[in-house]
Order: C-alpha cells, then sequence, then structure tokens
C-alpha cells in the first residue's frame, strides 16, 4: 500500500532557485531509495492565522517562505529500511549537498493514505492542510473527507482530495508535526492536500462555498478546526513531469 513522507519547510525567498536546485539533485537519489514520486510546492497564499498557521509550524523568519512537500513510496517497509540506509550512509550528506534552508526548523512525518478521491497529477496548484484528529474519530473524519470531496471541491472545479493518516511522526527538539497542530493525547496528526487545474479555478471555488455557507451553521467536525492549518501552494517540482 502506498505509503507518504510529507514534510513542510521554510525557506528563504532569496533561496527559491537553489532550493529547487536542491530538490532536482535529490530526486534521483531519493528514486535510487525507492521512492516513485516527489512532489514539491512553494507557499504563494499561505494565511497567518489566529491561533496555528504554517508559518508558525516552522518557525518561520521574515522573508521565509512555507514549504509543503511529499514523498510517495510503495509501501511502509520500503520507505523504513531506506532511511536506514540514508542514516546508515555517511557519503549521503555529500551526494545531497548543502540545504539551502534550515533543516533543524523542518517538520516532517510518514503517513497511511486515508482517502484518494479523483487525482492529483498535472495539478497546477495545491491547498495543503495540517491538522490534529482523535484517534477514535479516524472513520468519521474519512467520512466527512469524502463528503466534502463530492459535495463541494468536485463540483467547483476540484481535480482530487488527499488525506494521509500519521503512522511514524517523531517528536523534534526545536519542531515537530504535534506542536504545530497542538495536538492533544490521544490525536494523530493529518497531512493532506486538494489538487487544482490552477490558481483560478481554487479561488472561484473558494469564493463560491463560501457564497453557500451564508446564513447556515457549520456542522460539527470531528476535529478542533481552530488548529487546522492550510494555505495555497504552486508546485514548483513533480518527478511526474521530469
Amino acid at each position: 500500500m502506498t505509503y507518504y513522507s510529507g514534510s513542510v519547510a521554510a525557506v528563504p525567498a532569496a533561496n527559491r532557485d537553489a532550493y529547487l536546485e536542491h530538490v532536482r539533485r535529490a530526486w534521483p537519489l531519493m528514486r535510487e531509495q525507492g521512492v516513485t514520486r516527489m512532489v514539491e510546492t512553494w507557499g504563494e497564499d499561505v494565511p497567518h492565522g489566529k491561533r496555528t498557521d504554517f508559518y508558525r509550524a516552522v518557525q518561520a523568519q521574515e522573508g521565509e517562505v512555507p514549504v509543503f512537500s511529499w514523498m510517495e513510496w510503495p509501501d511502509r517497509a520500503t520507505c523504513d529500511a531506506a532511511f536506514q540506509r540514508m542514516m546508515a550512509d555517511e557519503s549521503f550528506p555529500e551526494r545531497i549537498g548543502e540545504m539551502p534552508f534550515d533543516g533543524k526548523r523542518m517538520i516532517f512525518g510518514g503517513f497511511a493514505p486515508l482517502t484518494a478521491d479523483g487525482t492529483d497529477r498535472g495539478a497546477g496548484w495545491f491547498q495543503g492542510f495540517l491538522l490534529a484528529v482523535p484517534a477514535d474519530k479516524r472513520d468519521a473524519y474519512a467520512s466527512m473527507a469524502r463528503e466534502a470531496h463530492e459535495q463541494m471541491f468536485a463540483p467547483n472545479g476540484c481535480m482530487g482530495t488527499f488525506e494521509t493518516w500519521g503512522e511514524d511522526v517523531p517528536r523534534g527538539k526545536l519542531t515537530d508535526m504535534y506542536r504545530a497542530v497542538e495536538a492533544e493525547d490521544g490525536e494523530v496528526v493529518v497531512f493532506s492536500w486538494t489538487a487544482w487545474p490552477d490558481r483560478a479555478t481554487y479561488e472561484a471555488a473558494g469564493k463560491a462555498m463560501e457564497a453557500s455557507m451564508q446564513g447556515q451553521e457549520m456542522p460539527d467536525m470531528p476535529f478542533d478546526g481552530q488548529r487546522m492549518m492550510w494555505g495555497g501552494f504552486a508546485p514548483i517540482f513533480d518527478s511526474d513531469r521530469g
């Protein structure tokens, strides 16, 4: 079963080209390790939140941009074995090169697919999410996500909705995904994204969905929406596109 490595980093805007060069250098090395696809997206419409947001998640400094990324693996076993090899390979850091961002503030984790509706192949825009869901509400959350895609996102032009469930999310010394979403005991980190043909379609859909909710009460959600973070991201690298 497909498995994902999801991450969020803060990259200086001035280092965008250097970051892309770093990604292009990393891709063949990760492909050798078993990665089947690698996607990197650059924050272009990332709001600051009252309680949580992608900037605080990675302790972004002035002039830094949130980058939302993931790698696809054929299964978790391949992923786990690959990271063990990379950690043991003393030459790997030199081969991948210096990172044009502060890796100590990057947050990451391993995720199993929870729902996958539609496609994210060929998307020109992504909306990324990070949130915490109580473990005992896993099925309720999955049902809500599928319903949202069918009734709201897809009718407004969304290509696909993907929800992934945290299975190997480490605790960090400086930052981590649990702290990013202020996770409570018994909660699981969820890393998810929606795929759109372009930013214009995404923005029009947002306005249409907001208008459709006018005068209606917000439905009960199986998670604390106040701790969810989201943003709009432009793809800068997708290994499927070469």
